[in-house]
């Protein structure tokens, strides 16, 4: 008998969220994810809906929940009612999504938010959930610059005054921040569980969304740093489709493109 593989491949839904606004959609939208190759999802980006009732949708479409995104204003007006839905939803993982850069306007506003992170790592854990920060690209600001030169990165700091918080790192937005995935993906080991794949490509003078093995990422190089620093889940999410014009044809091709690949 082959061995099982310990590396999961998913989908983001935010990627589908244009086909995921009713019940019906979702169910529907499940099956063809499951029919284009991914067995594994994360939550995102869905019509409203008891989480137990999404749980169910995804199960019997054969698509297991690994994980939600939940806004941060979610987590300061209803902790409780977050860890309540991941415990429907059946997900151990958990990621504050987005934040507004403009709400932190000096070093110590990202201080006191990284403080504030934390507290719900620590909370959450306790509760066997893990809280997990996905990234853009803002996060790669620096602060301490002197004379044009050093500095510490947003993202940086972010780690380095948290202990609780894992990351989710977003390789894209890596990538868009002028960053090495390679080198973040180690510098974050035993804090990396899942991570977001998505490539880039230029399209007409700029940078646009593309699908995975289409851009210019050297995925091998980044999934052999994940593996190594104990990443497990592979999410496959892509903003936009420009090129395909189809999120579907899009989670197709990556999906495609990393078995080619060896991964997953």
């Amino acid at each position: 008998m082959a061995k099982k593989s310990n590396t999961v491949i998913a989908a983001q839904l935010f990627t589908l969220r244009d086909f995921c606004k009713t019940p019906a959609e979702f169910a529907k939208t499940l099956k063809v994810v499951k029919k284009i190759g991914y067995d594994h999802a994360q939550i995102s980006g869905i019509c409203p809906m008891d989480p137990a009732e999404t749980r169910k949708i995804m199960l019997d479409a054969g698509v297991e929940p690994i994980g939600a995104h939940v806004g941060i204003e979610e987590f300061r007006t209803a902790e409780k009612g977050v860890i309540a839905k991941c415990r429907g939803w059946g997900v151990k993982y958990v990621a504050i999504p987005w934040l507004s850069r403009e709400n932190q306007k000096n070093l110590a506003d990202w201080k006191k938010l990284f403080k504030e992170f934390d507290g719900y790592a620590r909370r959450f854990q306790k509760e066997g959930i893990v809280v997990q920060y996905h990234n853009h690209m803002f996060e790669f600001e620096k602060f301490g610059i002197k004379n044009g030169t050093g500095g510490k990165t947003i993202l940086e700091m972010l780690y380095e005054n948290t202990e609780f918080l894992q990351a989710e790192l977003d390789f894209g937005w890596v990538v868009r921040g002028g960053n090495c995935p390679v080198a973040w993906a180690k510098k974050l080991k035993g804090r990396l569980d899942q991570v977001h794949f998505k490539d880039w490509g230029i399209i007409g003078d700029k940078p646009e969304w593309r699908e995975i093995g289409e851009g210019g990422i050297d995925w091998v190089s980044v999934y052999k740093a994940c593996k190594a620093s104990g990443t497990t889940d592979f999410i496959i999410e892509q903003d936009g489709c420009p090129v395909t014009g189809c999120p579907f044809k899009s989670l197709a091709i990556s999906r495609k493109n990393l078995k080619a690949l060896g991964i997953g």
